[in-house]
């Protein structure tokens, strides 16, 4: 689907959704869109409830998930859901909510591991000191999506 931050990749199964990822090689010119009315019901939901989303009319997404992980990664990405719309928590924060300071470099891989962008917001994780910090969908991206959800402009980034 063709997106304000660029095309996205949908995927998933009869049990859900497993991926919603940026395309950073084609441009919309260059490829061939499917129709919603050709989708699967999981990637159709998907792509509607994504065009609320940048629209501004969706602040969560009611998806059935199709998480391909480990146990702990999929704990991982289970908490990333639970960060609200808006709000941003650090690696370290991360780690003491899933019960281990310790973990952060693993927190931060299974982060880097989420295929479900957006809708397993990975994006709202940021550096301790409030940088932002890797992103698969290029940080010019990461610092987009919370614009988009922080329209207060109360977060300021530089890089």
């Amino acid at each position: 689907m063709d997106s304000p931050l660029g095309l996205i990749q949908l995927s998933g199964t009869q049990y859900g959704l497993q991926s919603v990822l940026f395309n950073n090689r084609f441009h919309a010119s260059e490829v061939v869109l499917d129709e919603p009315h050709d989708l699967p019901d999981t990637l159709r939901f998907a792509r509607q409830q994504l065009q609320e989303y940048f629209s501004g009319k969706r602040i969560f997404f009611d998806l059935p998930l199709d998480m391909q992980g480990t146990d702990f990664q999929k704990s991982v990405w289970l908490e990333l859901v639970k960060i609200p719309f808006g709000k941003t928590l650090s690696y370290s924060e991360l780690s003491v909510k899933l019960g281990d300071i310790k973990a952060v470099r693993a927190v931060a891989g299974a982060n880097g591991r989420n295929l479900l962008n957006i809708v397993v917001p990975c994006h709202r994780v940021i550096g301790a000191n409030g940088s932002l910090t890797g992103y698969g969908g290029e940080l010019w991206r990461k610092k987009q999506l919370l614009e988009l959800e922080n329209n207060t402009n109360q977060i300021r980034f530089d890089f």
